[in-house]
């Protein structure tokens, strides 16, 4: 008897790219692996990347953990309200970006239709989007709606779309065809073939992207506080204006807490959810 489990499968091990053939291969292999080191070295010097710099900076680094020792627990009932606040536009942000991609991504879906201007058009479009950070878009919605949560449920809406929408079109380009076909064969309208063969083969994965973007939202919603968007952000970046680091490390705590309490409701929904799915 075999006791070793990969002993006689010498196809089990392969390489992950072509084998060089012969001189002239492996010194194109040479010349890719010296592009990619000049690369690197171009990006580092461009980044200025100094560890030096970094080794003499790390008693500053340990002086701002010693002043945030211990935590400061009593500021903990002020901060039930912002938290709540950090949630709330959360929830808003990705609801409103799901509903803002849903139509986009019908658009963008390339096995949907045959107006190839109108997709690209519409891709373009959710690149700039993209594109543009959320703080970027907080600062923009501040000074058209003022201070306060709603900008940054605008800025988390309209970013998020960009995203979903993506997620959501790639997803529907990857479905199987068949269903289409034969909803088409019988004169389905177009509204008939995503409610009835688009939405049943893609509703599993839009849940899981939805359910890992509301967890992107909620990290992002609390650096939204930090240009004026409400939150847990306002709390910490008044706390470290204030160099009260030990309010600062309370602060961090409750973040930091909220955002694994988040993973974990999201990874069980999901695991129920493509439960779900296989039965």
């Amino acid at each position: 008897m075999n006791s070793h489990p990969l002993k006689n499968t010498p196809d089990r091990w392969q390489w992950t790219a072509a084998r060089p053939a012969g001189i002239s291969g492996w010194l194109g292999y040479a010349g890719l692996a010296l592009a990619i080191v000049w690369v690197l070295h171009w990006s580092a010097e461009g980044a200025q990347m100094s560890w030096g710099e970094l080794a003499g900076g790390m008693p500053q680094i340990g002086d701002f953990l010693s002043r945030s020792v211990p935590p400061d627990w009593s500021i903990l009932p002020r901060l039930w309200a912002p938290a709540l606040e950090t949630i709330q536009i959360a929830v808003w942000g990705t609801l409103l970006s799901v509903l803002l991609a849903l139509p986009l991504s019908f658009i963008a879906a390339s096995n949907l239709h045959s107006w190839h201007w109108l997709r690209r058009i519409t891709r373009q479009f959710l690149n700039v989007v993209r594109s543009i950070n959320e703080l970027i878009l907080a600062l923009v919605f501040v000074s058209a709606v003022g201070l306060g949560p709603f900008p940054g449920v605008l800025a988390l809406a309209l970013h998020g779309m960009g995203m979903l929408a993506k997620f959501f079109a790639e997803a529907i380009e990857e479905i199987d065809e068949g269903p289409l076909q034969a909803l088409r064969s019988a004169g389905a309208t177009q509204l008939q073939i995503i409610a009835f063969g688009v939405v049943p083969q893609v509703i599993t994965a839009w849940i899981a992207v939805v359910l890992y973007r509301f967890e992107v939202n909620l990290r992002s919603a609390t650096v939204l506080g930090m240009v004026g968007a409400g939150g847990l952000g306002f709390e910490l970046v008044s706390s470290l204006k204030l160099f009260r680091y030990q309010e600062t490390a309370t602060c961090i705590i409750v973040i930091t807490v909220m955002v694994i309490a988040a993973d974990m409701v999201s990874n069980w929904l999901r695991s129920r959810i493509q439960q779900g799915a296989r039965h």
